[in-house]
């Protein structure tokens, strides 16, 4: 069940300020791989606790992720073959354990790159990757800003995708012309927020009241939805609401006889939805994160390697527990690869120039380009097509796939003004 990650009040400036003298002291070690090692990839994520759902499947995908490596040889570097395997430190969504957990994975355990979901626990690690030149990735890009210069958000552009969900609701159906939106308020919610108000307006839908911004703590949605569908509107936008809240917001939906179209970011554990509201009621949900035994995703432009056999071992392994996070850990770690075989080396430097190489890199839904200066401060975000997808008779299936660089060259304008609006272009966000 995905949880919350609630607003922690600490700054990036104020833990970067308080952090840096430690991590700076720290005399990190370069890192070093000999011919015929295993290389090692840290897994700097939330395990346990409130934030694990964004964490624990990710590591799971990996596990099969490097059994499959292994078996079929390894990572090919100049000097051979090399097998891969994964260390794990649960930083419990928390920036000292985080930073904590970076120097361990690079004094101790050796490791060639690491992976986090980012978020909070940032500002913890971001004085460690100054002072080593070790590579991270995040699948939160709110993280980058010019000084994050060895950190990448090669999986998700979170929240700009969620255009394409809207732009493909307008193309399809016209007749819908009015939305009304909810949102936890916090970190993750605001600026999916300006992401959402930005596509609605471009494409020509009336916003009937403010955004619906409830606390995080909220329990009870019954009057949360009661405001929300006392306008009539033709849809709901749950925003980037957690499972916590997406939940509970469409069985008061049911309950109190809505009618009209859902969107929302998300939709994990949708069958746990549909069990409790209904399967006529949830048909054409609009969300974007598809299951990996679409067959859209057997098509050439597919980047992900095999992933119907992979959503089927998932599954085999941990079933009812496939989310948004289970396949990105993992297609990340496609990126890394291709760029260490290309570069013949593990060294960071070298990969990231490989994997950088062109502007270009193959994100798992189709090339893509690195992107991001005018929101992120930075080009260290790999962008392209992202899918659109809906709920038909009890599945989520892809509808389309829809170009996120296209739809900001026309509407780029937008998307910045709703973003200061709410306080969330990276010069706004320390």
């Amino acid at each position: 069940m995905i949880s919350k990650i609630v607003k922690s009040g600490l700054t990036r400036r104020t833990f970067l300020k308080s952090t840096a003298a430690t991590a700076m002291s720290a005399g990190l070690p370069g890192m070093s791989l000999a011919a015929g090692d295993t290389i090692k990839i840290g897994f700097l994520a939330p395990l346990t606790g409130a934030v694990a759902a964004w964490g624990k499947p990710g590591l799971d995908g990996c596990e099969i992720w490097a059994e499959r490596v292994n078996a079929a040889g390894g990572i090919k570097l100049d000097d051979g073959m090399h097998k891969v395997e994964f260390v794990s430190y649960d930083n419990e969504y928390d920036p000292a354990k985080a930073r904590t957990g970076a120097t361990k994975l690079i004094r101790e355990d050796g490791v060639s790159f690491i992976m986090m979901l980012g978020g909070d626990t940032w500002p913890g690690v971001q004085p460690v990757a100054d002072k080593t030149g070790m590579l991270f990735s995040t699948l939160l890009p709110s993280d980058l800003s010019p000084d994050t210069n060895t950190l990448i958000a090669p999986a998700e552009v979170h929240p700009i995708y969620n255009v394409t969900g809207v732009e493909w609701l307008a193309e399809n159906k016209p007749d819908l012309k009015t939305a009304v939106m909810c949102a936890q308020d916090d970190a993750l919610g605001l600026p999916s927020v300006a992401t959402y108000l930005a596509a609605f307006e471009a494409a020509g839908i009336e916003m009937l009241d403010d955004p619906l911004l409830f606390d995080p703590a909220t329990t009870d949605f019954a009057p949360v939805v009661t405001r929300l569908i006392s306008k009539n509107p033709d849809i709901v936008c749950l925003d980037t609401c957690y499972s916590d809240y997406v939940h509970p917001i469409a069985e008061q939906l049911y309950q109190q006889g809505f009618k009209g179209q859902i969107i929302s970011c998300t939709a994990d554990f949708y069958d746990q939805m549909i069990a409790k509201t209904s399967e006529e009621f949830m048909e054409g949900f609009i969300f974007q994160f598809p299951d990996f035994d679409d067959p859209a995703l057997n098509a050439d432009n597919i980047n992900f390697t095999d992933p119907n056999g992979f959503y089927a071992e998932f599954n085999k392994r941990h079933p009812g527990q496939w989310g948004a996070v289970s396949w990105e850990y993992a297609s990340i770690m496609d990126l890394w690869k291709a760029a260490a075989e290309k570069a013949g080396s593990a060294d960071p430097d070298a990969v990231t120039t490989a994997m950088k190489d062109g502007g270009k890199g193959a994100h798992a839904f189709g090339d893509a380009a690195w992107w991001g200066t005018e929101l992120f401060g930075i080009d260290n975000a790999l962008v392209g097509d992202w899918p659109v997808v809906a709920i038909e008779g009890g599945k989520a299936r892809i509808k389309g796939f829809r170009s996120i660089p296209d739809w900001y060259a026309k509407h780029g304008d937008l998307l910045i003004k709703h973003m200061k609006a709410y306080d969330q272009m990276w010069d706004q966000r320390s």
